[in-house]
Parts: structure tokens; sequence; C-alpha cells
């Protein structure tokens, strides 16, 4: 297996007959935190949700090109789409908690996946629910509505719930931009030490936010990947004359 978790080779986007990504080629490595920056409507949440076939839930869109998680074809024929979105978990700007107890949120995902005995269930939702950093805030009333729960303590839950089915990669569309600065700053230190167990692509909007949690950056503009380096390089001396006027908010 390539050291590179999720491969994209050409990837051409279409809403209908209008074209949304141009051919972006982009490479995102084992154990690291990759951030999708660019002005609003530029592409990347489109991106995103190209990773783990997300779009297909829209109608008449068209993907062009390869997409490969841990080297299999996700566009390939056959594929079980329910697997890869195992395999490469999701979570959204608006934390959305289903309507059932703590416990049953995080279990949800591994009980579809046929683990069902009730030892190791518990075992798997308290492992999640510590790697999304809330067990020590939930584990007395894990029988308690999701619902109840702070804004910041449902995100980590959607987290934790995302985690429990063990994904090779876990895809976050602005985790934070709904929450207040210290339940931003927990998101944040949760994604810093995810990375040592499962890869990450965050699309955000805070540039110093990319600066904090990424290894890497990918900058878009108007559909097209304009370019993509280690986060330093990125913001300190960018390539292209362009990215830098979106980082020093000359535009965007």
């Amino acid at each position: 297996m390539s050291a590179d978790v999720i491969e994209v080779d050409g990837l051409r986007f279409f809403y209908g007959s209008n074209q949304v990504l141009h051919d972006v080629s982009l490479a995102v490595p084992a154990n690291s935190v990759t951030a999708l920056i660019g002005p609003s409507g530029c592409g990347k949440s489109t991106f995103l949700r190209c990773l783990n076939r997300m779009n297909d839930t829209i109608p008449s869109t068209r993907v062009e090109g390869r997409v490969s998680v841990a080297g299999t074809d996700i566009y390939a024929e056959r594929l079980d789409v329910v697997e890869l979105r195992r395999r490469v978990g999701m979570v959204f700007q608006k934390s959305n908690p289903f309507p059932k107890s703590i416990f049953d949120n995080v279990a949800y995902g591994i009980r579809i996946n046929g683990i069902g005995r009730r030892t190791e269930l518990r075992e798997r939702v308290e492992r999640a629910l510590h790697r999304a950093a809330l067990w020590d805030e939930v584990k007395d009333r894990l029988a308690a509505p999701a619902l109840a729960l702070s804004g910041g303590q449902q995100q980590r839950l959607c987290i934790a719930r995302a985690l429990a089915v063990e994904p090779e990669a876990l895809l976050m569309d602005e985790p934070a931009s709904a929450l207040d600065p210290i339940a931003t700053q927990k998101i944040e230190e949760l994604i810093y030490d995810l990375k040592q167990q499962v890869t990450i692509v965050i699309v955000t909007h805070n540039m110093q936010q990319a600066a904090r949690v990424s290894d890497r950056t990918a900058f878009f503009m108007m559909g097209r990947l304009v370019e993509h380096d280690l986060t330093e390089k990125i913001f300190t001396n960018p390539a292209e004359k362009i990215t830098e006027d979106y980082i020093t908010g000359r535009f965007g």
C-alpha cells in the first residue's frame, strides 16, 4: 500500500452541464491533516464530497478522472458505497446527532456494520468517545439524549460516531465554523491528536485554523487547484501570487 491514503488524478466534476472541478490532482499522505482553503464557491466542499461519493446523492452529477482510497478506485462499478463511507468518514459543518441517546449515536454505525455483541459494542463506543475527547464529559450519562449536549460536545459526538467504525480517513467540512472559540480550540486539539490514527482532510475558511492544524494546504480557486504544498510553505512562501493575495486577505 502506498504512503498516500487518498490519491486524486485528473478529477472533473459536473452538475448537469456545469463543470465545477477542473482536472484536480492531489495526494493525501497517511497520518496527516490536509486543509482545503479558498473563497466561497471555489469547489473545495464539492471536492471533499467526491472523496467518499457524497455527491452521489445529488441528481444530475457526473465525475470523471480517478479517486482512489488505499489503492481502491472508489468510482469503480459495483463498489460498495456504504463500505466506502465506513472507510472514509465525514463530519459536517453543522453537528447532526441523531435524536437518540449518546451511546446509541456512537453505536449506530457499529451496529450497521454488523458488530452486535454487547461487550464489544460497549468497548468500541467507549474507545470512540475517548478518541473524540468526550468520554470524561459524558461517561456518567450515556443514556441521556445526545441533543442535550452543547454544540461543541455534539460536534465531538459526531466525530466519535465517525471514528467508531474505524475509518482510514476522516473528511471534515468546516467542523468548527458554528462553534465558539473554546469549543473550536477543543476541535482543533482533537484534530491534531487524531492524525496519529487517521488521515484527515478538512475544509476551512479560517486561515489561522488551517495554519494551526494542517500539515499540508491546498488552495482552490474557481474549481481549480492553484497549488498544494506543505502548510508552512503555502503560508510563508507560496508559489503563486494569487495564493499570497488570498492568504493575506486581499480578496475572498
